[in-house]
């Protein structure tokens, strides 16, 4: 699976493609970018790798991570998808598809299984393959997602950590929306937000 991120926006949002080399099906995920500059690298890698564009994912609504939607839809062509609790965030353009837990999104032979992860919004969602997942503003290298925005809740995201996130394999990578990547193994054992789950 080839994954590249790109840091943009005022914010410093995880922006990223992720493609089938083989038969160069690829989706972005949170094209959150603010500048015709920061859609030219991503639309020059793109086009370096010659991946046909198969989708736009948000992981949420949150403009961090839209704003780049118009622009990387007009240029690719590819539907934007979003789970259907934050789809009434997307005004222009609004979302193709809706998608929930347990939806699959195929690029090619890779296959990235939605799972619902409220707690940072209502309908935010990770993206998870074969040894990776994209969680979005809901798991953070040391830190977890803010859930003292409108649709947020400390009891879900901590809900959605657990039962969503924490229970996979120690090695898979967590690929966030903001920050440095990570991995399970590495968030059970030292993040601080997490490690009430494990007093005994």
């Amino acid at each position: 699976m080839f994954v590249k991120m790109f840091i943009v926006g005022m914010i410093q949002t995880n922006s990223f493609i992720v493609g089938d080399t083989q038969t160069r099906e690829a989706a972005v995920i949170d094209p959150g970018f603010d500048s015709s500059l920061e859609a030219k690298k991503i639309l020059s890698e793109i086009e370096r790798n010659e991946f046909k564009v198969k989708c736009i994912i948000n992981t949420h609504g949150h403009p961090d991570h839209t704003s780049g939607n118009k622009a990387m839809k007009e240029a690719t062509g590819a539907p934007l998808l979003i789970h259907e609790y934050d789809a009434s965030m997307l005004k222009n353009p609004s979302a193709d598809k809706t998608i929930r837990e347990g939806d699959i999104i195929e690029l090619g032979k890779i296959k990235l299984r939605v799972l619902h992860t409220p707690g940072h919004s209502k309908g935010s969602i990770a993206l998870l393959g074969a040894d990776a997942v994209f969680s979005g503003d809901t798991l953070f290298a040391g830190s977890i997602g803010r859930y003292d925005l409108p649709g947020g809740s400390l009891e879900e995201i901590m809900n959605s950590i657990k039962n969503k996130l924490l229970i996979l394999p120690d090695h898979v990578k967590v690929y966030s929306g903001h920050g440095p990547v990570t991995t399970i193994g590495e968030e059970r054992r030292t993040n601080p937000f997490l490690q009430d789950f494990f007093q005994l």
